[in-house]
């Protein structure tokens, strides 16, 4: 499990339209966030990726670089932009499924096709959403079993806001022995 206030997992990955992306060589003003999404197959990710391109502007001008990832190829990480209308949102491609693992994704199978009609990969990850300090150590998690009921972007905008106002510290850090 990671663990905030602790380095993440080495992440380097192509992007569709903005070179290739590496974590370590980011340099936000404050954060960035990693967006790790399903794939084309998922419609509640398209859902979930629009609404992350609509608020591109608020997260940079908070200080914060953001990219939305998938285990996708490039052929369908090209189709997911398209389908989201993309324009500002860096959207990466070709996750290893060991770098998922790594950074405590959930893996699933293959059911097929899903409701939209897309065929799902033999393995993928399911969502995750982290914000990484510069340093390369981890600030937020939220990491799920299933595509459903996700962290919204609306309110994680309000919460930079609140966390830059009060240098609000990175919480959840403590692995030291409990009481019994």
């Amino acid at each position: 499990m990671l663990m905030p206030r602790q380095p993440v997992p080495s992440l380097a990955v192509p992007t569709l339209a903005h070179g290739s992306f590496d974590l370590a060589r980011e340099a936000p003003d404050r954060f960035t966030l990693l967006c790790f999404y399903r794939g084309l197959h998922c419609p509640v990710c398209a859902m979930y990726l629009r609404e992350l391109e609509s608020k591109i502007d608020a997260f940079a001008a908070r200080g914060v670089n953001v990219l939305a990832l998938s285990s996708d190829g490039e052929d369908r990480a090209r189709e997911m932009a398209k389908k989201i209308g993309a324009t500002s949102l860096r959207v990466g491609y070709g996750l290893s499924l060991p770098t998922a693992r790594a950074w405590g994704l959930f893996l699933s199978t293959s059911r097929g096709k899903t409701s939209i009609g897309i065929e799902e990969p033999d393995l993928f990850s399911e969502p995750g959403l982290f914000l990484v300090r510069p340093d390369g150590t981890l600030y937020w998690s939220s990491v799920q079993s299933m595509p459903f009921a996700r962290p919204n972007f609306g309110e994680l905008v309000q919460a930079l806001d609140f966390v830059i106002k009060n240098d609000y510290p990175a919480r959840g850090e403590f692995v030291g022995s409990l009481p019994s």
